[in-house]
């Protein structure tokens, strides 16, 4: 089963991710073959990053706002106090923590992909370490059924569609159009919505679409249900 990316996306989650994986990645540098030197630097990179995202960005931000508030002041209302403007001092580094060199999670991301490659490297390992995200299920294949949408879009009909949430199981949709003469193929599109260039006819005609998605080049689920716009006149 295919799995998520495993660094989280949101930033209490990504602190908690960086603290776990720096606190254990020394328990297995035997098993995967790093140096003292390579956890060290490892784990520097982990607390730095934290320190910016739990310390330094905060204070950053409320700084910001402090500014905001002083440029207010400094036009009104009226007062008879000299204004002092804000200064920024940032948050001490805590015990541990020391600046690195840019690119800091990257780094870590590298020596992931590197410590899945080791002989000693175990599915266990990698829970353990937080680098391997939660499986994902994939949608039933059977009934699975776009929603697409036809409007005029000027001289054109935009054929709106997505991937319902199942991207990661999904490579293209297949979109086909009936300008009154059946169904004939309009086009395999790899990217959510999709825009009929065709000439529109000079009488008002009603033209039909409809879609299904496509896996490993084969097609799954059902059509969607039709969705059709008078086009021409």
């Amino acid at each position: 089963m295919k799995r998520q990316a495993y660094y989280p996306t949101s930033t209490p989650e990504q602190v908690v991710w960086l603290e776990n994986f720096r606190s254990k990645l020394g328990n297995y540098t035997t098993d995967l073959g790093l140096t003292a030197g390579e956890v060290t630097a490892a784990v520097a990179d982990a607390r730095w990053v934290a320190y910016i995202l739990v310390s330094w960005l905060p204070a950053v931000r409320a700084w910001s706002q402090s500014c905001t508030d002083a440029a207010k002041e400094a036009q009104s209302p009226v007062g008879s106090t000299l204004m002092v403007l804000p200064t920024f001092t940032p948050p001490e580094l805590p015990d541990g923590v020391a600046a690195v060199n840019k690119g800091a999670l990257d780094r870590i991301f590298t020596l992931v992909q590197v410590l899945k490659e080791a002989p000693g490297y175990t599915l266990a390992i990698g829970i353990d370490l937080g680098v391997v995200g939660p499986q994902e299920t994939p949608p039933d294949f059977a009934t699975l059924q776009p929603a697409i949408q036809a409007l005029i879009s000027g001289n054109t009909v935009l054929i709106k569609w997505g991937w319902g949430g199942n991207a990661a199981f999904l490579d293209m949709c297949q979109i086909q159009v009936d300008r009154g003469s059946g169904w004939t193929l309009l086009a395999f599109d790899t990217t959510p919505n999709y825009t009929d260039t065709a000439a529109f006819p000079d009488n008002p005609t009603k033209w039909k679409y409809r879609a299904i998605y496509y896996a490993d080049d084969t097609q799954v689920g059902v059509w969607s249900s039709e969705a059709s716009v008078i086009v021409g006149g």
